[in-house]
C-alpha cells in the first residue's frame, strides 16, 4: 500500500514552542494565508521542518482535517496548541508573515491543517530533509512511499519514532509498514469536522453565522461519547446549551424535539416551541451523520419529557 508525506516549512518559534509542551493530542499546523490544502488524505503523514539553513525534519502528526476559519476561532478551538502563548501573540505572528498591521479590527482569515498525535523529535534525531528538496520551497513538497525517497522516509520515522517512544505504538504502529492511519481527533479536530460537515450552518435553525453556531456532542465525551463527526451536531449555542441539558432533543428519525419543561421551569420557550418537530439537516452522504443508536442515547438519558 503506497502512503502520501508531505514535508512542510514552518516557523521555527512554533516548533519550539510546542516541543516543549506534553501531552498534546493535536495542533494546528497554520497558514497566514486563506489557501486550501489538498495534499494529502485523512490519515496520511504531514511532516514539519525548519527554516533554511535548518533543513531537518523535526516533527509531525497524523493529517485529520484542513480547512479555513478566521483565526479567532482556531484560537477558541485549539488554543495555545496553534503554536503560541496567547490569542495576541498568534495574531502577531499572522500580521507578521502577511505583512499588514496588526488593529482590533484583524480577525485574519487563516488556513488551518489539523494534525492529531503530533510528534516532536529531540535535536539528535532531526532527520535530514530528502536529496530532492529544493532551497527554494517555501511551503511543502509532498512524497510517496511508492518512491525510494518517500520510502526511505518513512523507514527513518519509524527508526526514529521507536527511539523517542519507545514503549508506545501511535502513530502508525510506530511507523510498521506504510499504512493510512485513522487519526484520533481531539477536541479542536472534532469541532472543526462537525463545523465543515454541517456547511456551516445549524442542524435546526439554518443559522450560518459562525461564531453563533457551536459543535455540539450528542453523547458527552466524558460519559463515553467520542470526538467523531458521527457523534455531532452543529448547533445555534443557545440550543447547544438546552440540548446538553436535557431541553431539547433530536429524534432518531432526525426531527427536533422540545420538552415541556421549558414552559414549566422559566414560563417561556416560545421561539424554541414553534421549531418543534422541525427537520433537522445532517451532512450529506459520503459525510458521516448522527449514528441512530447515539440519538436515542441522548432521547432516553438526557431528554427531559
Amino acid at each position: 500500500m503506497s502512503v502520501n508525506l508531505v514535508i512542510a516549512v514552518t516557523d521555527n518559534n512554533w516548533f519550539e514552542y510546542l516541543s516543549h509542551r506534553t501531552g498534546l493530542a493535536e495542533v494546528n499546523f497554520w497558514t497566514p494565508s486563506n489557501t486550501r490544502f489538498k495534499a494529502l488524505k485523512q490519515g496520511e503523514l504531514f511532516l514539519f521542518k525548519l527554516h533554511s539553513p535548518l533543513n531537518f525534519i523535526v516533527g509531525g502528526g497524523i493529517f485529520a482535517h484542513e480547512t479555513l476559519m478566521p483565526c479567532s476561532m482556531a484560537w477558541d478551538f485549539f488554543g495555545e496548541a496553534n503554536g503560541a502563548a496567547s490569542f495576541h501573540e498568534m495574531r502577531s505572528m499572522i500580521a507578521r508573515y502577511r505583512r499588514e498591521p496588526l488593529d482590533k479590527q484583524n480577525d485574519f482569515q487563516i488556513g488551518c491543517r489539523v494534525l492529531t498525535q503530533p510528534f516532536f523529535l529531540p535535536e539528535n534525531q532531526w532527520i535530514q530533509v530528502p536529496q530532492s528538496w529544493s532551497p527554494n520551497i517555501v511551503k511543502f513538497k509532498k512524497y510517496s512511499t511508492e518512491d525510494s525517497e518517500g520510502l526511505e522516509l518513512w523507514k527513518k520515522l519509524s527508526r526514529e519514532l521507536a527511539m523517542v517512544h519507545p514503549d508506545e505504538k501511535a502513530p502508525a504502529e510506530r511507523l510498521g509498514k506504510p499504512q493510512i492511519i485513522r487519526p484520533r481527533l481531539g477536541q479542536g479536530a472534532f469541532r472543526s469536522e462537525v463545523v465543515d460537515a454541517y456547511g456551516r450552518r445549524c442542524a435546526v435553525t439554518r443559522e450560518r453565522t459562525l461564531p453563533a453556531l457551536d459543535a455540539a456532542h450528542i453523547r458527552p465525551y466524558s460519559e463515553g461519547g467520542k470526538h467523531e463527526v458521527s457523534n455531532g451536531l452543529l448547533l445555534r449555542r443557545d440550543i447547544h446549551s438546552l440540548f446538553d441539558l436535557g431541553y431539547v432533543t433530536v429524534t432518531p428519525d432526525l426531527r427536533f424535539e422540545v420538552s415541556r419543561k421549558i414552559r414549566e421551569q422559566f414560563e417561556n420557550g416560545r421561539n424554541y416551541y414553534s421549531l418543534h418537530g422541525s427537520k433537522v439537516y445532517v451532512p450529506e452522504k459520503p459525510l458521516p451523520t448522527p449514528e441512530t443508536e447515539i440519538l436515542e442515547w441522548h432521547n432516553e438519558n438526557r431528554f427531559l419529557d
